[in-house]
């Protein structure tokens, strides 16, 4: 593996060692688009182990502060993702395929039996 492929890599475990971004891909990368609001609920009720229809604003307000002001930057600055906070409207880009082999082996470990049992990427 020579000095480039290493170091993407690197920067794709990196950025699918977070739950959360991960929980993002997960859903993107069924529809390859989504609304912000949808992820946000989704991610929430994973990581919170509850029904999406019981997550109420609260419990939505951290993940939607993380997504924007971590999570959804850093995959924009690896072209994985584009986004417009305006609308909503986030859409997977071609760096995604670059990862998308290695997220399959992250889904198929994760805690939360509804990731694991949906489609292969």
């Amino acid at each position: 593996m020579d000095q480039r492929s290493a170091t993407r890599m690197e920067a794709a475990c990196s950025l699918l060692s977070e739950s959360e971004r991960r929980y993002l891909l997960y859903l993107l990368a069924d529809e390859r688009s989504a609304n912000l609001e949808d992820l946000v609920r989704q991610i929430a009720a994973w990581e919170r182990g509850d029904p999406a229809s019981t997550i109420d604003k609260d419990g939505r307000q951290h993940v939607y502060v993380t997504l924007v002001h971590n999570h959804l930057p850093r995959l924009a600055d690896y072209d994985i993702v584009d986004y417009d906070l305006r609308s909503g409207e986030i859409v997977l880009t071609e760096g995604f395929d670059d990862i998308k082999p290695l997220l399959e082996q992250f889904r198929q470990t994760e805690a939360v039996p509804e990731i694991r049992q949906r489609p292969a990427l």
